[in-house]
Parts: structure tokens; C-alpha cells; sequence
């Protein structure tokens, strides 16, 4: 059986896009998001795959330099649904002027705690996307997150509206397939690798549907890649698209 819907009792009003229950859920995993043997440990592995598309993304959009160091000095970079900065950190010290922002305010907390004690100065803040004027940003991510949102066209507009002319987006999500629910909802998370509650099948989305939602933003879908699991790899890059996927997204022409 697919896990229950969430509660109409916690839906937010009409426009807004975060849940309550799930800013919650991740809210209370804060404390232990920077540990990568706790509760945030399937992060940790799959932070460095995601990185990996989103350095070929940026080497590829800007025409950049896959030797250099700092491929996004000079440009803005905001990571939506940041948590506690796994992504924002990275994109910092690939010279971008990082801003994070999350649904919880436990996650911001400790997102800016750990940067303070890192030397990165990265702006971070807790609230919707939808309603905060943060101004625009040359790249917009929003790893892991489109799923866990109550609106998805509101979502998705308002990450387009955040991008920069000739900007870039990057997105992954878990596909709507049998091999997620199994391995994501059934495996992972009976088994404790990713704490219980984190996903709702149903609210997974496929790429095509995906692509629907960026275009009625204005935004045109890149070709999406796979994320994969296999005992011999680990999670890692892939043609395969039935566990999760991570796509990049630019303004329509």
C-alpha cells in the first residue's frame, strides 16, 4: 500500500509551498545532517554524484575550464531546500556568492553554524521561496526537494523566477517507478538507511511530468541522468532514470 497522504488539517495556503509536517521531519535530523555515519549518511554519498553533474553543468553552460578552481567566481548561487549547506558549502568554494535557503529553521541554524566554523560566508534563511526577495541568482539548485513540496508548479515558478537571465538550474528527484518505491520507501527506509517518513511515492515525479512543470515556468529541460545504485559502484551517474534523476534547466528562447 502506498504510505498515506499527508494531513489536510497542515496544508498551507494557496501559493505557498512548503508543508509544515515535512520542514518538521527534516527539521528534527539537524543536529546529526553533518555526520556521515547518522541519520544523513545516504547524503553524504550521494552529495558527491550530484556535485559531479552539477561541475560538468557549469563547466559546460559557462564554457568553463574543468581544471579551474573556482569555475563560479563572480556569479550568484542559491540552493534551495539546503538543509544544513552539504550543497551550498561546495558551491561557495567553488567561488560563488552562496545563498541557502530552508523550510526549518533547526537546518538554517546548523547550516550556518558549521559554514561560521568553516570560513565560508554564505547567506542563509529559513522561510518559503515562494514569498522571500532574495533577488536572482546566475545558478538555482534544488536537489532532493520538488517531492517534498505541497505545490510543485508554485515551486517550480518560483525557482524560475529566481533565475538570472542566462542562468542555470539544476534539479534531482526520486522517479515515480516500482525499482524507487522498493529500494527508497521499502528498503532504505524499513531498514533505517534513510530515516522513516522521508518520502511519499506519491509525490514522486517522473521526468516527463517534470519537464511539464519547467516548461509551464518557462523553462527548457536538459537531458536527464540517471542516479543509480549497484553493490559494486554505489549510488553514481547513470542512463538508468528508475531510482532518481537530476536534470538541468534554462530559460525557454
Amino acid at each position: 500500500m502506498s504510505p498515506p497522504a499527508p494531513a489536510a488539517a497542515s496544508s498551507p495556503a494557496p501559493g505557498a509551498t512548503i508543508r509544515p509536517e515535512e520542514a518538521a521531519h527534516f527539521g528534527r535530523l539537524a543536529e546529526d545532517w553533518w555526520n556521515p555515519k547518522g541519520s544523513s549518511a545516504m547524503l553524504h554519498k550521494l552529495n558527491p554524484v550530484r556535485l559531479g553533474f552539477v561541475r560538468a553543468a557549469i563547466d559546460a553552460h559557462w564554457l568553463g575550464d574543468s581544471r579551474g578552481l573556482r569555475p563560479l567566481a563572480g556569479k550568484r548561487a542559491l540552493d534551495v531546500g539546503c538543509g544544513a549547506g552539504l550543497l551550498a558549502e561546495p558551491l561557495a568554494r567553488l567561488g560563488a556568492e552562496t545563498t541557502g535557503v530552508d523550510a526549518a529553521a533547526e537546518n538554517v541554524a546548523a547550516a550556518r553554524a558549521h559554514a561560521e566554523a568553516g570560513g565560508l560566508a554564505i547567506s542563509y534563511h529559513a522561510g518559503d521561496i515562494a514569498t522571500l526577495e532574495l533577488g536572482r541568482f546566475d545558478l538555482v539548485t534544488a536537489m532532493e526537494v520538488v517531492e517534498h513540496v505541497a505545490d510543485k508548479q508554485a515551486f517550480v515558478n518560483a525557482l524560475a523566477h529566481r533565475l538570472a537571465p542566462g542562468g542555470l538550474m539544476v534539479l534531482s528527484t526520486p522517479n515515480r517507478t516500482l525499482a524507487a518505491r522498493l529500494l527508497l520507501i521499502e528498503a532504505a527506509e524499513r531498514l533505517g538507511r534513510i530515516p522513516r517518513g522521508t518520502h511519499h511515492w506519491d509525490d514522486f515525479i517522473t521526468p516527463d511530468e517534470l519537464r511539464d512543470l519547467l516548461g509551464a515556468a518557462g523553462l527548457t529541460m536538459g537531458e536527464p541522468r540517471g542516479i543509480a545504485w549497484s553493490p559494486l559502484q554505489g549510488l553514481h551517474l547513470s542512463d538508468d532514470l528508475s531510482l532518481n534523476y537530476i536534470v538541468t534547466a534554462t530559460a525557454t528562447l
